[in-house]
């Protein structure tokens, strides 16, 4: 009643068989070229976190406040003639010092460049 022209059997056994040589082939390129594209993402980076990171050495040199010292007065000491406002600026972020609270006879720290 049901004839069918195509038999399973014969379906599977005209499917050709995929070898494990090729499969490993596959899956090596396949490998080689997730990590080749995830190297090309991570070294550009890793070298914008290094930069910024701040493993830098400067150079600085050190200030000892004498009486009356103020932080305007130190960086129109440690600078003369330039603006004192970005020097007081870096003394401050640098040393994280209140102006208002300089003892006499406290080190800070004077970076170079300000």
């Amino acid at each position: 009643m049901f004839e069918f022209v195509l038999d399973s059997e014969q379906a599977f056994d005209r499917l050709r068989a995929v070898s494990r040589t090729r499969v490993r082939r596959r899956r090596l390129a396949l490998t080689l070229i997730v990590a080749s594209v995830g190297a090309s993402w991570a070294v550009p980076a890793v070298k914008a976190l290094g930069a910024g990171s701040g493993s830098e050495r400067v150079a600085s040199t050190r200030y000892v406040v004498r009486q009356g010292d103020t932080l305007w007065s130190i960086a129109e000491r440690v600078a003369p003639g330039e603006d004192p406002r970005p020097v007081v600026d870096a003394l401050t972020r640098v040393n994280d010092v209140d102006p208002g609270a300089l003892l006499p006879g406290q080190t800070l720290v004077v970076p170079s460049g300000v």
